[in-house]
């Protein structure tokens, strides 16, 4: 492998940890608004994690299709990033079922107001 494919493999590779990573913490700062009552921000905040895994998502298509044309083994740092995107899906998608039970708790403390 050259330079210049490594260094195109190493960027996808921080991409897909970069936009994991971000997506992951939009989730969270999403459930910290629900559990503050704040349903818009947190709607907002799930907002920018779908962005984010889909850009991410754009560097896993990427990889892919690098992997297939070379026929190649990915090495840990690939297993690792991808590995990182695809948390960041499952924790993303579990977190939005968390904001609909807030929002299930808050409309029914406000009726018992």
């Amino acid at each position: 492998m050259n330079v210049e494919n490594k260094l195109d493999l190493e960027q996808i590779i921080l991409n897909l940890v970069l936009h994991g990573g971000n997506a992951r913490g939009k989730a969270y700062e999403a459930l910290d608004a629900a559990e503050e009552g704040n349903f818009e921000q947190a709607e907002k905040n799930l907002e920018e994690a779908d962005q984010e895994f889909y850009e991410g998502h754009k560097y896993q298509n990427q990889l892919i299709q690098g992997q297939l044309e070379k026929d190649t083994v990915p090495n840990f740092l690939v297993i690792h990033a991808q590995d990182q995107l695809m948390t960041a899906l499952a924790e993303k998608n579990l977190i939005k079922r968390q904001i609909a039970l807030y929002k299930r708790v808050h409309e029914l403390e406000k009726k018992i107001r």
